[in-house]
């Protein structure tokens, strides 16, 4: 193997199956069981992780999660004397300081355990250390706690995804998930407006150290909505979770003047929570490349194109969110929240261009600059509420949610051609300039509804209605150099409106038969795109030409899940899904900031038909959790960026098209392995194949191939309240509709010292250490062939201060103290 990271990954995963022998040879006869239930609603919780650690030596001994009704077993324990702790995202972890398993006790059963901050419970200071789990489990999802990551500190969203498993991030920001890139991304569960909704933008806007989790749903059951090929991608923002009054703050600096500051405030008591928190991020990032295009059986004179590219870009931007719950009754909960985000984006790329003919003799060289001044602001409002009824787990929700974001942009492309067939030319510049502005609205409604049906049974219902609206606009000028003045230019002038509509109904029922579980569901939508395209006349006149994709579709998901002896689960999984244009994909507008290669949408898109299939095993060990999913997933109309031959100029056009049929199937493996005290670290595999139909209309051939990516995340911790991260992730080469994409691979790292007084630390961190991280493919047409790499940001180092303040004392009334046995809230750091 030449390149050494291979070995490193597979080194990596001959350790994981050695340490899963190993651990699965540490068991005994003790047994811990208990029941988790809500505090305020008595709501059971599933899929809570429990773990018990050595008492003396904090050593993880074995972890677990609860079912389906909340109910937990821990089998298999050795005797000694342990501390119990159980955790959920977004509820205070419970910790019972001492449990001893010996000849004579060896079947524990602590009762019902109920999670949350219930009216005047004071909290006591726990000294458990151990942190809290990065991995959960849901019936159709995977929780991933990723606010303790240390290489990310400092950064956005988009490099805090890069340690998600099966998450990967492309040059431009575009999110793929298993390799595709067809996913939804929601904030909070809800889409986001940042920057008109573009999804690479709104991750580079969003501070990593405001996010609390990632939520994975490869194959959402009928309660989510349907949109997005490959899933869903969630992500939990932080939101308080203490008592009293509490807060921290955090100032990064980094080399290339990267700068990042936040700071949170929070007070809950019995009856209230308030929360805030402001964010601040001032962001370079420089990059280049050279995109080498060499013209075949071309009847112009051009026969090579090199372009070599440096880029700079300025990112400045604010975010705030502030949020209110109100307990009206034990029962009833009434919330507000309001997010708001301005944005400046300050983007510079200076290109050299050399069109050449068959000798290598120059056609035109030339200089150009493109620059563009990015603006915007958005802003989003949310009103919840929800009623328990009197029978455990019954609830209803209502949500209405209304955002609005603007985003403008100020273009200007500098042309200076400097020498035509070999002669110079003392000036031939050509000036063009795009003022451009689009304004966004989504509008949400949505109620479900729970019912609990006997006692292992529940069913759910809901309604949902969301609608966007986007309004866009670009006037496009060129400076003409014998009146010495701009006049418009309506080729690239453009006006395009789009709404979008989905009303969508639900239902799902889930219910056990001892360990055999299942949930059933159906959901309808009826989805309307309705654009319309302003066209410009050679008199300068605007029409309207209206376009509309509307259709209903019934998409059905079944999960069926069996558990199996010894903390080994398999769930069978299937759902159909879509993948809607978005406004933009359809919006013919000429993009022409790169002189070689156009892009523009398509106003004939049609929605990709997505059937997703699954079968996923879990097996927990004392130290061992691991994942395994074999997936397979057919997606009908698939939507590729199909590029057209070069004409005379040497200029192509990319625009999506909708191709007949694309097949992917994978393998998917995760594993979370606390090898010794001092170090855990979390593996993650995905190996997939993929086919796309030919298509002769675009002269695409029938193209298949097979993948793969892998990362490792070690985490250490070291005396004198140190700890370190070190992050590996390799991507193989992968095949396209018109051509491959190069392997790539990068190397991250992090280390945090807390200070003693435990409220303050400081963190440093290094990504992509050995600037390995660059994006190169080979795409080809039948009369072209293209050689493409860009790379961004290098190697990139920040040093963070944080300091958190606040205790959490609130008593409503003395009592008396616990005991070391009692189980008490475990207060979890920022």
């Amino acid at each position: 193997m030449k390149n050494p990271l291979h070995k490193v990954l597979f080194l990596a995963l001959a350790i994981c199956i050695t340490t899963v022998k190993l651990n699965a040879q540490t068991t005994g006869d003790g047994k811990i069981t208990a029941k988790v239930v809500d505090a305020k609603t008595n709501e059971t919780i599933p899929f809570a992780t429990a773990v018990i650690l050595n008492r003396k030596t904090k050593a993880l001994v074995k972890g677990v999660q609860t079912d389906i009704n909340g109910n937990l077993s821990m089998v298999g324990l050795p005797k000694g004397v342990f501390t119990f702790k159980l955790s959920y995202v977004g509820y205070q972890t419970m910790v019972r300081d001492s449990i001893s398993i010996n000849g004579t006790v060896n079947n524990i059963n602590l009762g019902t355990i109920k999670m949350g901050t219930a009216k005047g419970t004071a909290l006591n200071e726990v000294t458990i250390t151990a942190p809290k789990s990065t991995i959960q489990l849901g019936v159709d999802k995977k929780i991933f706690s990723v606010d303790q990551s240390l290489v990310s500190e400092g950064g956005s969203a988009s490099d805090l995804l890069q340690n998600v498993p099966s998450v990967t991030t492309d040059i431009e920001g575009n999110v793929s998930l298993r390799g595709s890139t067809g996913v939804k991304v929601l904030i909070d569960g809800k889409p986001s407006l940042i920057a008109g909704g573009n999804v690479a933008q709104i991750l580079q806007s969003i501070p990593a150290s405001s996010i609390e989790s990632v939520e994975l749903i490869t194959n959402p059951s009928a309660k989510y909505d349907a949109e997005g090929q490959s899933g869903i991608i969630n992500i939990v923002l932080k939101k308080n979770k203490k008592l009293g009054l509490n807060g921290n703050l955090a100032l990064t600096a980094g080399n290339r003047d990267n700068y990042n500051a936040s700071t949170s405030l929070s007070f809950q008591n019995s009856k209230v929570n308030l929360y805030g928190n402001y964010s601040y991020r001032y962001g370079n990032r420089n990059g280049g490349g050279y995109n080498n295009i060499s013209y075949l059986n071309s009847s112009s004179p051009i026969a090579f194109a090199n372009q070599n590219t440096i880029s700079e870009s300025l990112d400045k931007g604010h975010n705030a969110k502030a949020g209110l719950d109100y307990y009206l009754t034990d029962k009833d909960m009434l919330s507000f929240a309001a997010g708001f985000n301005l944005r400046d984006n300050d983007r510079n790329e200076f290109l050299n261009i050399n069109k050449l003919n068959a000798l290598n003799q120059p056609v035109e060289l030339s200089n150009r600059v493109n620059s563009n001044l990015g603006s915007g602001g958005s802003y989003d409002l949310n009103l919840d509420y929800s009623h328990k009824f009197k029978k455990p787990r019954e609830e209803i929700t209502f949500n209405l949610s209304f955002s609005e974001g603007t985003n403008d942009n100020l273009q200007l492309y500098n042309t200076d051609i400097y020498n035509v067939d070999g002669v110079p030319v003392s000036q031939r510049p050509e000036l063009i300039r795009n003022d451009g502005s689009g304004l966004n609205r989504n509008y949400n409604a949505q109620t479900d509804y729970t019912l609990p049906i006997g006692k292992t049974g529940k069913l759910e219902a809901g309604y949902r209605s969301q609608i966007r609206i986007a309004e866009n606009s670009t006037f496009s000028e060129t400076y003409h150099n014998n009146v010495e003045g701009y006049r418009p230019n309506l080729d690239l002038t453009n006006d395009f409106n789009s709404k979008d509509q989905v009303h969508a109904i639900y239902a799902n029922y889930q219910n056990s038969v001892k360990n055999f579980g299942y949930q059933v569901g159906l959901r309808a939508e009826d989805a309307t795109l309705d654009t319309k395209l302003g066209v410009y006349n050679t008199a300068g006149q605007l029409s309207y030409i209206p376009g509309k994709v509307a259709y209903t579709r019934l998409y059905p998901s079944i999960f069926l899940t069996q558990k199996l002896e010894k903390e080994q689960q398999v769930q069978l999984s299937y759902s159909r899904r879509v993948n809607r244009p978005r406004g933009w994909d359809t919006n013919p507008f000429l993009d022409v900031s790169d002189p070689l290669n156009y892009r523009q949408g398509n106003p004939n898109l049609k929605p990709e038909d997505v059937h997703a299939f699954e079968l996923s095993y879990s097996k927990f060990w004392p130290k061992v959790t691991f994942i395994s999913t074999a997936y397979m997933r057919q997606t009908n109309d698939v939507i590729q960026r199909i590029r057209t031959e070069p004409d005379d100029n040497g200029i192509t056009i990319t625009t999506p098209e909708n191709l007949t049929k694309e097949i992917s199937s994978g393998l998917e493996l995760i594993g979370r392995f606390d090898v010794v005290k001092a170090w855990n670290f979390t593996a993650n595999a995905n190996l997939y194949q993929s086919k796309i139909n030919g298509v002769p209309a675009f002269g695409i051939i029938e193209n298949s191939g097979f993948t793969w990516n892998a990362n490792l995340t070690n985490n250490f911790v070291l005396p004198y309240g140190i700890t370190l991260q070190l992050k590996g992730d390799y991507r193989a080469r992968q095949v396209m509709a018109q051509g491959t994409r190069n392997a790539m691979y990068g190397v991250d790292a992090g280390a945090k010292y807390d200070f003693k007084n435990k409220k303050s630390s400081l963190s440093l961190n290094v990504r992509d250490i050995f600037n390995t991280r660059a994006w190169s493919m080979t795409t080809s047409t039948n009369n072209s062939i293209t050689d493409f790499k860009r790379y961004m940001q290098g190697t990139m180092g920040n040093i963070t201060y944080s300091y958190r303040f606040g205790k959490t004392d609130f008593k409503s009334k003395k009592g008396k103290k616990p005991d070391q046995s009692e189980m008490r809230s475990d207060e979890e750091s920022f």
